[in-house]
């Protein structure tokens, strides 16, 4: 009951509700909510501190950003929910303040698509060299359809197309990647598809954020070909996952297109079937499911795993 009430008595305050009811729109930074309040920074840095203190809100960093959501614990994140589904858009504060809101997502989506286009053209080879995106999702919706997905993981988000992907069908999802510039892009998109339990995080893949067997399923899509240590970071992967969870990994088949190293920055010319069967096991992983959709001249691979211990568990049961 002391948690409730100290959520209540921390939101009982017009500025800290008109913060609340933001960053349950939005991820927010203290700049970002200054300039949409109109208020000093160390006075909206208070009523934050008050928030974040009473559960309501959740504080992280990214690189030299500190951002601010609405908790992401279910207790308190049930009451801010219900705090900021009971504000009235249609008033008058609040309504000035949402449309301030969308001129900060605006400038945000400017950047994103900036920076994109920028890239663009270096995705776009690389995607018509192998087979069609619809056809990579669409393998990985159908592998993982089995499983009971609460809390989904996207290592490497990078425009935040699993989470878009993956979003309506689980109840939390995040991504991570180590490049602002593409959380950021990521970052509009979810918000652009209203997928308000999605959210991205700047992380490491080799040491990340969360505590062990946290997550129900994790993907790793397009990803490993840049990684110094696929090894590691399919290990750090296996730690989150819960008993019953499951690995979807996504990459190319072995091939010998050298400027996939020397233009676009891949560390790996692919992988076969047994090297991530082998990283996979190693990690304490049992392999389950191999899919190859042919592509000219790239072709992706499908990998799943599932911690040992259930697939054991469920022989035993067989026997």
């Amino acid at each position: 009951m002391e948690n409730l009430l100290q959520g209540l008595r921390a939101a009982g305050e017009e500025t800290r509700l008109r913060l609340l009811v933001l960053c349950g729109h939005s991820e927010l930074t203290v700049s970002e909510l200054t300039q949409i309040l109109g208020q000093s920074q160390p006075r909206v840095s208070r009523h934050l501190k008050l928030l974040c203190d009473a559960g309501l809100l959740d504080r992280y960093q990214e690189g030299s950003w500190v951002f601010y959501r609405l908790s992401a614990k279910h207790n308190a994140s049930l009451l801010a929910r219900t705090l900021v589904d009971l504000v009235p858009e249609e008033d008058p504060i609040v309504s000035r303040d949402l449309d301030r809101l969308e001129v900060v997502k605006k400038a945000r989506i400017m950047a994103a698509e900036e920076y994109f286009r920028e890239n663009a053209v270096r995705w776009n080879e690389i995607r018509s060299l192998h087979v069609s995106e619809e056809a990579v999702e669409e393998a990985l919706v159908t592998l993982t359809k089995g499983h009971k997905i609460i809390d989904f993981l996207d290592i490497g988000t990078g425009t935040g197309r699993m989470l878009e992907l993956f979003g309506p069908k689980v109840t939390h999802a995040i991504g991570v990647d180590s490049s602002r510039e593409m959380l950021s892009f990521a970052r509009s998109a979810i918000e652009d598809a209203g997928l308000r339990n999605c959210q991205v995080r700047l992380a490491d893949m080799y040491n990340l954020p969360f505590i062990a067997q946290s997550q129900d399923a994790i993907v790793i899509h397009q990803v490993l070909h840049y990684a110094e240590d696929p090894a590691v970071a399919i290990r750090e992967a296996a730690r989150l996952l819960r008993g019953d969870g499951i690995l979807a990994i996504v990459d190319f088949a072995p091939h010998t297109l050298d400027s996939l190293r020397t233009e676009h920055a891949h560390r790996h010319m692919g992988f076969d079937e047994d090297s991530i069967r082998a990283y996979c096991t190693d990690a304490g992983l049992e392999p389950e499911d191999f899919r190859v959709l042919k592509g000219d001249p790239l072709t992706v691979n499908i990998w799943t795993a599932v911690p040992a211990a259930v697939t054991q568990s469920k022989g035993a049961v067989a026997s």
